[in-house]
């Protein structure tokens, strides 16, 4: 041992609370800098003053979202492109959202959206590299559009059957087709993770650049960032073409492509695609790209409900935004038949719903031990416990407090005033054999026959 340290015994606790609000999601705080190696160069990536930029985030929801469903109805895209806004509220943190542009059904859903009038998020298109798909976008009167610009060599030669200069010819021609007709591009650079960074990708986004400051500000292009395979890493070191860290880091200083010009998309291939987005906010890309609750291609896209959350965490304000959202996003895409997991973090059915005994004893004493925030206040989902053969006196008080709405009146149920129902649940298991938990339905009924009072003055 290097250091002893000897306990501190307080009189009262530290709760950590600078760190640990409760009110918002735990905080995220840096202190100190993250050192690269790059090009044999000690680079420091600050990330604290990254924070402090203008992170946000956009939407792939009605584009790589819908590549993993059934289309959405006009009528739905409509109703989720205004939760959309909501949630991300009147700063635009949510900043743009992307649409198809090929079918009747997409091009309309795009123009009942626009007619709604929100400045966010603001709409754009997507369409291949091939200047027959641009005049869609002409046609749409977008002001910008994203581009599928494939990157390495798996698509350039065996997707494409092009060699790396025919792809480049190709892109750099539809590139300035969009500048000559006043359309910023954002170039997709497809399957990045995977391809030759200093032989083709350097190359053209430099080009992209050069092409850059010879028009205004509001159509200089922008590189999107795909993961497409989900191979990227956040490590501190790792090797190109995996690493997120020196990806962004050429960009910005060897490609010419600022921060607010570059965004992340990545895919969850490897579990990563939420730890790797917020690695590229942290290491100089401002645009996080998601859909709400993950849902795209394959494994999926960064959960935008979790981009949000990081983003309060990072931030440590709700910076206008709209949080309780999340939970009628998703209630309403469970009710057009999209699955969502009941243990799925922020939005799942039982995502804040404990089991354990001593969990829920916790529970009961402080909501803090064992909720990880204000899930009340920000989601409008108050804790709640699912009642087995393991959950105890503790967690059956809390159930009942909650489903009478008596926690913290003088009516707050005591666990004396339990042991009753308890031993009814225990019957269940310890004679009826029974192995699934115990629903509402059945502790509502419990309840009525055991606390006819409360339920009288409460529950009319």
């Amino acid at each position: 041992m290097t250091k002893e340290y000897p306990l501190q015994d307080i009189g009262e606790s530290n709760l950590v609370e600078d760190i640990f609000p409760y009110s918002l999601p735990p905080l995220i705080k840096f202190d100190g800098s993250w050192i690269e190696d790059i090009e044999g160069e000690q680079v420091v990536i600050d990330q604290a003053a990254r924070v402090k930029q203008d992170i946000h985030i956009t939407d792939t929801t009605f584009r790589d979202g819908q590549q993993a469903r059934p289309p959405y109805t006009v009528g739905q895209q409509v109703k989720l492109y205004e939760m959309l806004s909501k949630l991300g509220g009147p700063k635009g943190v949510i900043r743009q959202t992307e649409f198809f542009l090929y079918t009747k059904n997409d091009r309309e859903a795009l123009d009942k959206c626009r007619e709604l009038g929100f400045k966010y998020p603001e709409i754009t298109g997507w369409i291949r590299a091939v200047k027959g798909d641009f005049r869609l976008v002409k046609e749409a009167g977008l002001k910008e559009s994203g581009m599928l610009t494939s990157s390495s060599d798996y698509h350039i030669f065996y997707k494409q059957k092009q060699t790396r200069q025919q792809a480049f010819d190709q892109y750099v021609g539809v590139v300035e087709a969009a500048l000559e007709t006043g359309v910023r591009p954002r170039c997709h650079l497809e399957d990045v993770t995977r391809a030759d960074w200093k032989g083709f990708v350097f190359p053209f986004v430099q080009k992209l650049a050069r092409l850059s400051e010879q028009v205004p500000d509001h159509l200089k292009a922008k590189v999107r960032l795909c993961d497409t395979m989900g191979f990227g890493l956040n490590y501190v070191n790792a090797a190109p073409p995996r690493s997120i860290a020196k990806l962004c880091w050429y960009m910005n200083n060897e490609c010419g492509i600022p921060p607010e010009r570059l965004e992340w998309h990545g895919h969850n291939d490897f579990h990563k695609v939420h730890i790797n987005g917020t690695t590229a906010w942290l290491c100089g890309c401002n645009a996080l790209n998601a859909t709400m609750f993950g849902y795209g291609e394959r494994t999926g896209n960064p959960p935008l409900e979790s981009a949000v959350m990081e983003y309060i965490a990072l931030k440590g304000d709700l910076c206008g935004m709209e949080t309780r959202m999340i939970t009628e996003m998703a209630s309403y895409m469970q009710g057009i038949g999209f699955p969502i997991p009941e243990n799925y973090p922020f939005a799942g059915k039982h995502f804040n719903t404990t089991r354990a005994g001593i969990h829920a004893g916790g529970l009961r004493r402080d909501e803090r031990i064992y909720n990880i925030m204000d899930t009340t206040a920000l989601l409008d989902r108050p804790p709640r416990v699912a009642i087995t053969d393991k959950t105890g006196t503790d967690g059956i008080a809390v159930w009942v407090n909650d489903f009478l709405g008596t926690k913290g009146t003088a009516d707050e149920v005591k666990l004396t005033q339990i042991f009753k129902i308890q031993k009814w649940i225990m019957d269940q298991y310890n004679t009826q054999g029974r192995l699934t938990a115990i629903s509402d339905e059945e502790l509502e009924q419990q309840v009525r026959v055991y606390l006819p009072e409360l339920c009288a003055k409460y529950k009319k």
